[in-house]
């Protein structure tokens, strides 16, 4: 399968030149596969960074590594206008598991939703110090969530300037976590499609 991912990129790279630095989208088209009996919600660590998420953080006090709200400033939240406004300024959060209960309360309704919350697995940290707050945004900035809402799951997984061989283990990494959770395996994939944002997409069939 690598090889045709790679030659699926050689295609997608003769399109015309951009200004800018086109998202790479993987879409997996979905068959006999019934979106309301199973569900498919996971994270997954990607080989290689698709972007350098900006990320806000609920802490006990104020952080010189991140963009830190404090408990104290967690009645600014009370409006759910102004949960709305950091719910869009940040692609995702951590706390502190000492706050967890309040940020729950104060932000769970904006940040449900969204995806947002921290979790067990992913941005619930015991310590503030400049390590654990830099090893949280390294996983975070590697991690990516899947989600099928729908009979195709669309994802980004990385940016035109990456290497081919980068933008290849990130694809195959999401299509073999998929894989693992879909009932039927294969034979719940119709086929896959790479794209760059302004290109048609390359179809890549599934043997």
């Amino acid at each position: 399968m690598e090889k045709e991912i790679l030659k699926a990129l050689a295609e997608l790279r003769k399109n015309k030149e951009r200004k800018f630095d086109q998202t790479v989208d993987l879409i997996i088209n979905l068959q006999k596969f019934d979106v309301r009996k199973s569900q498919i919600n996971l994270f997954i660590n990607t080989p290689f960074k698709i972007k350098d998420k900006k990320i806000g953080a609920f802490l006990e006090s104020k952080s010189p590594y991140i963009d830190t709200i404090t408990k104290e400033e967690f009645r600014k939240y009370a409006d759910k206008k102004a949960v709305k406004r950091l719910v869009k300024k940040y692609d995702f959060f951590i706390a502190q598991s000492t706050l967890m209960p309040s940020v729950a309360t104060t932000f769970g309704r904006g940040l449900g939703p969204t995806g947002k919350m921290p979790s067990p697995q992913l941005g619930i940290i015991l310590n503030s110090d400049e390590k654990t707050i830099r090893e949280a945004k390294e996983k975070i900035n590697n991690s990516l969530k899947i989600k099928a809402k729908e009979s195709s799951i669309k994802l980004s997984i990385g940016k035109q300037s990456m290497k081919d061989n980068e933008l290849s283990e990130n694809i195959l990494a999401v299509y073999n976590a998929v894989l693992k959770n879909l009932p039927k395996g294969k034979d719940n994939i119709k086929n896959i499609e790479i794209k760059f944002t302004m290109t048609k997409p390359q179809k890549l069939s599934i043997k």
